[in-house]
């Protein structure tokens, strides 16, 4: 495994770090760009979008031919990193979820038509999409196989009926990729359909209100009450749900990793900052042993963490499915941001409580780190099934040949 950066991925993340630092911290400091749900206003978002296209630095995870820049997920690993040092950083070059996730899947499993029709607006920017899969008790969440919605096929067309919730970014989609029951096959029982929100047959009931910062659309409730969809909006073919789902969640749970931690240094710049500036009882906290110990845990903290993203990056790139990497990639980074915004707010006192910096944003969007795409459970028991099966080669380096 060689982490050394080629040239042209240096350069994009030397331009995404100078982007951030010039055009996006500023408007982040600026409270009335700010929305109702604490996330940038779509009327300042849409220039700096503009400008970010303008510069190359659009859609760095797909493919030339899809619109992007090709960076491969090592590329995107150090872009994205960078790209979170601000709170509104992945949205402005098109690299925020659910639609990141979104577009890879559709790169990768759609066909010329759901590809011209349903990602190529997404990838120029004109729609936002949403990923429908999780579902209230007794429905399915961290396990697909419990799903109660369900996709009946009439003739050529299939009527979906159910409940989604927690659905990220609903209310401002305008392409949905929904899972539904189409059988009770264990392994081929599930199937992924794409709708359009001007579709009659099923609606918003409400904006879930969650302790946090919200993304755009917020997280939504869904009601699906007989949508029915042609058969050419199945992706990959009826049954292979379970597979799209694998497809779009193993990539996505590690790019949420890339940006979080951004923003986990971004706390520790904070941090740093006042530590430096700030005396009591005549000396700076910065000097206090105390307080170099848990900025230099920290730093170790993120260190650990970037290598683990950086390594299931590689795997991913080399065609694994990186599901052990991921997983304890996951499970790391997402402790460690909770910690990061602890620990800033910790050293910044009541300043770091207050709305004066972004730590409290942070600190209320990193709960639910340890949530979204799998709970750490779920990623730990994931990680009990490789050692069980593999016993002492789940360590196994990989070696190339003489």
């Amino acid at each position: 495994m060689d982490f050394t950066l080629s040239p042209r991925i240096e350069s994009y993340r030397a331009r995404i770090a100078r982007f951030v630092e010039e055009e996006i911290l500023p408007l982040e400091a600026d409270r009335t760009a700010w929305d109702a749900h604490e996330n940038i206003a779509h009327d300042r978002l849409g220039p700096l979008r503009r400008k970010a296209r303008e510069e190359g630095l659009w859609c760095l995870q797909l493919k030339q031919e899809t619109g992007g820049q090709d960076l491969g997920k090592m590329g995107m690993a150090v872009c994205y990193e960078e790209m979170n040092r601000s709170i509104f950083g992945p949205v402005v070059f098109n690299a925020a979820a659910p639609d990141d996730g979104n577009m890879m899947l559709l790169e990768k499993a759609g066909t010329q038509d759901q590809k011209r029709r349903w990602l190529d607006p997404i990838v120029r920017g004109d729609v936002r999409s949403s990923f429908a899969m999780t579902e209230p008790n007794p429905g399915g969440g961290s396990d697909p196989g419990m799903m109660l919605t369900t996709a009946t096929k009439t003739g050529d067309s299939y009527v979906i009926r159910g409940r989604k919730w927690y659905i990220t970014g609903a209310a401002d989609a305008d392409h949905f990729v929904v899972m539904a029951r189409t059988s009770d096959d264990p392994r081929r029982g599930l199937t992924a359909f794409l709708h359009h929100k001007n579709e009659p047959g099923w609606h918003i009931d409400r904006r879930i209100p969650i302790m946090g910062p919200e993304e755009h659309g917020g997280h939504c409730e869904l009601i699906y009450e007989g949508l029915e969809l042609p058969a050419d909006r199945v992706i990959l073919g009826e049954g292979m749900g379970l597979k799209v789902t694998q497809m779009r969640l193993g990539p996505a749970r590690l790019t949420h990793c890339m940006r979080w931690l951004g923003l986990a240094k971004r706390c520790t710049e904070i941090a740093r900052d006042y530590a430096e500036n700030r005396h009591g009882f005549g000396i700076r906290l910065a000097d206090r042993e105390s307080i170099q110990i848990k900025m230099g845990d920290l730093a170790m903290g993120i260190e650990i963490g970037r290598l683990l993203v950086m390594k299931a990056a590689w795997a991913l790139d080399q065609g694994s499915f990186a599901r052990k990497e991921v997983s304890m990639a996951k499970i790391h980074v997402a402790n460690l941001l909770h910690q990061a915004a602890d620990v800033a707010i910790q050293i910044n006192g009541a300043r770091g409580y207050s709305k004066d910096t972004v730590l409290e944003w942070i600190y209320r969007y990193a709960r639910q780190a340890r949530l979204v795409d799998g709970a750490d459970e779920v990623h730990q028991m994931v990680l009990n099934r490789h050692l069980a099966d593999e016993g002492r080669a789940f360590w196994t380096w990989q070696s190339g040949t003489a």
